[in-house]
């Protein structure tokens, strides 16, 4: 598990360890501090990561990157929070969505 310090290229996801179906990996952003962390079997393991960094959880929002087609695809369990008007597993506020696409592409570079 790592979070993002530099920017990298669309590619560099291939070269993760945990590669899911040879097509992407997961990730989970924080919108407050515009952090993205890659790398891990699970969502939840990155969520997990960085609620230890000092995240809150209000902020942490699953993703996964793919490495062809659309990049971002918001499909995560730890997404489904009632308490915050969101009951899927996708993000259902498209201003949060628009938040998200903003940091990954200040991490990844669509090349």
């Amino acid at each position: 598990m790592r979070i993002l310090d530099k920017k990298i290229n669309r590619s560099d996801l291939k070269n993760s360890q945990f590669v899911m179906d040879d097509e992407m990996v997961k990730g989970v952003v924080d919108v407050a501090k515009e952090l993205l962390a890659i790398d891990a079997e699970m969502h939840a393991d990155l969520e997990q990561f960085l609620l230890e960094k000092g995240s809150d959880q209000f902020d942490l929002w699953g993703i996964n990157l793919y490495f062809d087609g659309d990049l971002v695809e918001f499909d995560s369990m730890i997404n489904i929070r009632p308490a915050q008007g969101n009951r899927s597993r996708g993000v259902d506020d498209k201003d949060t969505q628009e938040k998200i696409l903003k940091i990954v592409n200040q991490w990844i570079k669509n090349d």
